[in-house]
C-alpha cells in the first residue's frame, strides 16, 4: 500500500490528484499527517479527490486511525487515513 505524507504546506489539488491516481490504480492509499494543519490539508484533499473519481463510478471511504512513527529518533503520533474505493 502506498503512503502519502501530508504536511501543512501540501497543495490540496496536487495531493488530491495523487490520491485519486493511486486509488484508481491500487484501490487503496494511506495518508499520514502530523499536526492540525496537515490533518486539515489531508481532509480537504480527500474531499476534492472524491470529486475527481466520482465520474468513474468510484466512491471513497476513509478509515482514520493513530500510528506511532519515528522522525529523527523521536517518536511522534500521526493520524493515518486509509482511503479505499467502494
Amino acid at each position: 500500500m502506498e503512503t502519502l505524507k501530508v504536511s501543512a504546506h501540501s497543495k490540496t489539488k496536487a495531493l488530491a490528484g495523487a490520491l485519486a491516481a493511486v486509488v484508481r490504480n491500487d484501490g487503496v492509499v494511506e495518508l499520514q499527517a502530523i499536526g492540525a494543519g496537515a490533518v486539515n490539508q489531508a481532509i480537504k484533499a480527500i474531499a476534492v479527490a472524491r470529486g475527481y473519481v466520482a465520474p468513474n463510478g468510484i466512491n471513497l471511504i476513509v478509515i482514520p486511525s493513530f500510528v506511532e512513527i519515528t522522525i529523527n529518533d523521536e517518536e511522534r503520533t500521526a493520524i493515518k487515513f486509509t482511503v479505499e474505493k467502494r
